[in-house]
């Protein structure tokens, strides 16, 4: 019998969901395979590996980060808190619902770096090629070491895919969009807004891109943002300033014409369309072709590639939960490698595949969206030995925040929650969303000095400054 060896690809947070679940596996004595994680950028963490590089990085590869520098969560952390290792564990007191980048991005790392699993990652090493030959039944994955320039191609009995679906942009096109003078640039290379302050801006997109780089924009002192939508607008109740228009007509200059027949002058326009499912690395046979949804065609349970069962597939979709669905993912497909979870024939996966695809079909609302990933999420932790959390909880806390974006879009992340794992009510951040303009981690933990904003947020009268 061959013996097992996995290749991950991608040391991001599916990445390394999966380095944690076979180290969960190994603490309790199990035998695992020879693993080697292939990770193209110097540190893991992936998209929460924030650069401010954009096109290409030092190497010459595409940067793979969509960060931006002062983002913070748009969903409630309580939603993708760590079952195993939880937000008090690792800071030590409450913290807020909605953390900015760095905060999340320690928490990430603070789980996996008090362990030895990042030795088994092979760093600046981007991975060329993976073929399946039928005959061995083996997997040859070519890499390149992108320090020395060196290339070499081994053998693995398993592939999993975990770099994620968020880092090639779609490009639409728009007519006249090569005539306009100012900054173009897709969400993807959004690094921060404060060049913003005092013009015109336009998103077009009408989903969470455009929602948070537009409401970003305002914050830093944007003139006007402007959302353009091609089906349906957001619908919030946006502060005066921003507004919502449908689609594009055509671009004169300076000059945006929407089909409604209203037209606007810019002074820059940024691309909130989303991303490709694209994977250079894998011929079309193996690679994953769908839309960006919550259930991606030809993956059963989600995770196991429907034309080689051998290749797997991590944080695939589109997502309302994150961290604790790669988790649940990641314990899955460990199971299967170790014989623990055994697949059965590939028209039974396409009859399971074909059910959820039923009810996927049949969702109408966000709470349908909720329910059907949270139930999918529950799937797959009760065939393994992740700890088990009241994702009934969580959907209702999803269900909470979607209202709270509907009652002030501008100051939801104001709002907390109390933990699932731990039952810590989450504690009010000492400076409200709009108002807070430095979103490090060293200011987030600490408790800064008296200032007017923060005076009258926590309800106080404002202290006098000469």
């Amino acid at each position: 019998m061959t013996q097992q060896r996995i290749a991950i690809i991608g040391a991001g947070p599916s990445g390394i969901a999966q380095l944690r679940a076979f180290e969960s596996a190994k603490e309790k004595g199990a035998a695992i395979p020879e693993i080697v994680c292939f990770e193209k950028q110097d540190d893991w963490g992936g998209q929460w590996n924030y650069s401010w590089r954009t096109g290409t990085d030092k190497y010459g590869e595409p940067v793979h980060s969509s960060m931006y520098r002062n983002l913070w969560s748009n969903g409630p952390k309580e939603v993708l808190e760590f079952a195993d290792y939880t937000f008090d564990e690792h800071f030590g007191k409450p913290i807020s619902s909605y953390p900015p980048r760095e905060v999340l991005w320690d928490y990430i790392d603070g789980r996996v770096k008090q362990s030895d699993v990042k030795k088994l990652v092979r760093f600046a090493t981007v991975v060329r090629w993976v073929e399946y030959d039928e005959n061995t039944e083996m997997f040859s994955v070519t890499v390149e070491d992108l320090r020395t320039g060196e290339t070499e191609t081994s053998e693995f009995t398993h592939v999993i895919v975990g770099s994620g679906h968020f880092s090639f942009p779609n490009y639409p096109d728009f007519d006249g969009i090569e005539t306009f003078p100012g900054v173009v640039n897709h969400a993807h290379d959004f690094r921060g807004a404060e060049s913003f302050a005092n013009q015109d801006v336009l998103m077009i997109g009408a989903s969470y891109s455009a929602e948070d780089i537009g409401s970003q924009a305002y914050k830093m002192g944007a003139r006007s943002v402007t959302m353009s939508y091609r089906s349906a607008p957001m619908g919030y109740d946006w502060p005066e300033g921003i507004e919502e228009q449908p689609a594009i007509r055509t671009i004169d200059g300076n000059t945006v014409h929407f089909t409604n027949g209203v037209s606007k002058d810019f002074h820059a326009i940024i691309l909130c369309t989303g991303y490709l499912h694209h994977y250079p690395f894998l011929p079309s046979e193996l690679a994953l072709h769908s839309s960006n949804n919550i259930y991606p065609e030809h993956l059963y349970q989600g995770v196991v590639s429907e034309v080689n069962n051998k290749l797997f597939w991590l944080g695939a979709q589109d997502q309302w939960l994150t961290f604790n669905m790669f988790d649940a993912q990641a314990w899955f497909v460990r199971d299967v490698i170790l014989g623990r979870i055994e697949l059965p024939s590939l028209d039974e996966q396409r009859a399971h595949m074909a059910t959820w695809r039923k009810r996927f079909d049949a969702m109408e609302t966000a709470d349908d969206q909720i329910d059907f990933q949270t139930d999918y999420v529950r799937d797959l932790i009760s065939q393994t030995d992740y700890p088990m959390f009241d994702l009934h909880e969580v959907a209702d806390i999803l269900k909470g925040w979607v209202q709270d974006k509907k009652r002030d879009i501008m100051g939801y992340r104001n709002a907390t929650y109390r933990s699932v794992m731990t039952g810590t009510m989450a504690a009010k951040h000492h400076t409200e969303w709009i108002n807070e303009l430095d979103s490090s981690l060293e200011r987030y933990l600490n408790d800064p000095e008296s200032d007017e904003v923060r005076d009258i947020w926590e309800g106080r009268e404002a202290v006098q400054r000469r």
